[in-house]
């Protein structure tokens, strides 16, 4: 974040990219806007792999899943395939 706890704006990030990693490193996400508007944010190769990281498997997401016990029951419908022109 900037001076003053705000978000940098582009020109300044640019010209101050340095700094703008640092504080990712020590203080967290940094917020970059463009034209008054949130545009990008940088953080650190932790958070950002802490964040992108796979925690499990589908089968696994799905045999935890509150959903499970729910007795929903999905029926697949019988239509054919739609006919396209190619």
């Amino acid at each position: 974040m900037a001076r003053g706890g705000g978000p940098w704006a582009v020109a300044k990030a640019k010209a101050r990219l340095s700094e703008v990693i640092d504080r990712a490193l020590s203080d967290g996400p940094q917020t970059i806007t463009r034209r008054g508007r949130n545009a990008v944010v940088v953080v650190s190769i932790e958070e950002w792999r802490h964040k992108t990281e796979r925690k499990g498997s589908l089968a696994d997401f799905l045999a935890e899943s509150p959903l499970r016990a729910s007795n929903l029951k999905v029926e697949r419908r019988n239509d054919r395939p739609r006919k396209i022109r190619l």
